[in-house]
């Protein structure tokens, strides 16, 4: 669909605003916000940003494939460089009939090729103090 009609359908539709992160992804975006500028206050935690907004690539095919995608959280440099991506792996993510672990490996594969890292926090298994010396490995002193 072309925008006129893309906005000829929003014209007629019903919006509502809905938090960007669930409750346990909200919990570990306050953590992790809190431990990377306790670090070095000068990187950022961005949420569900798109690959499509950090990742390029000449082949169109490869690209439209990880455009749509989203991390859950991106760790991102003084430069606004993404140099770390952080999954969030809630209790429902590898559930039997779910297609979670062919988009995760899409994600981890184009990120591998750019150079950034992947790195998964699994819901029940991640202790503060984990996650603290994740961002400790992750982040640079300031």
């Amino acid at each position: 669909a072309n925008a006129t009609d893309q906005l000829a359908r929003v014209m007629i539709a019903d919006f509502s605003s809905r938090p960007l992160l669930n409750r346990p992804e909200a919990n570990l975006f306050k953590a992790l916000d809190a431990a990377v500028i306790a670090r070095n206050p000068r990187w950022q935690v961005m949420a569900q940003v798109s690959l499509g907004e950090f990742l390029t690539s000449p082949d169109k095919e490869a690209y439209g494939a990880v455009n749509s995608k989203r991390v859950d959280f991106a760790l991102m440099d003084p430069d606004a460089r993404v140099v770390h991506a952080i999954e969030y792996q809630g209790s429902g993510h590898h559930l039997p009939g779910s297609s979670a672990a062919a988009r995760d490996a899409v994600k981890k594969e184009a990120l591998r090729k750019a150079g950034i890292g992947y790195h998964e926090v699994v819901a029940g298994h991640t202790t503060a103090g984990e996650l603290k010396r994740l961002v400790e490995k992750l982040v640079p002193g300031e």
